[in-house]
């Protein structure tokens, strides 16, 4: 994948996992997309280290995992944080 669809997953793995998550986090849609992307990371190491499979497309199995791993990461950023 590319850096622009990168960035396009980033966003829409980063605004679901607000979404499913909701609270008052600083930033706008760059720690949106930021969260989205290493929430990717994340999810398809988590996921292939379970044998889940791991990111590598638009497909729904990858946008799953990406999500799941943006979702640890905001637990962690706000439990780190209060």
């Amino acid at each position: 994948m590319g850096i622009m669809s990168w960035m396009f997953l980033g966003l829409i793995v980063g605004a679901l996992a607000k979404w499913i998550m909701p609270g008052k986090d600083p930033g706008g849609i760059v720690v949106t997309m930021l969260i989205g992307i290493a929430g990717a990371f994340v999810g398809g190491f988590i996921g292939s280290l379970f044998g889940l499979g791991s990111v590598s497309g638009f497909d729904l199995a990858s946008i799953a995992l990406a999500v799941a791993g943006a979702l640890v990461l905001l637990y962690g950023y706000r439990a780190l944080k209060s």
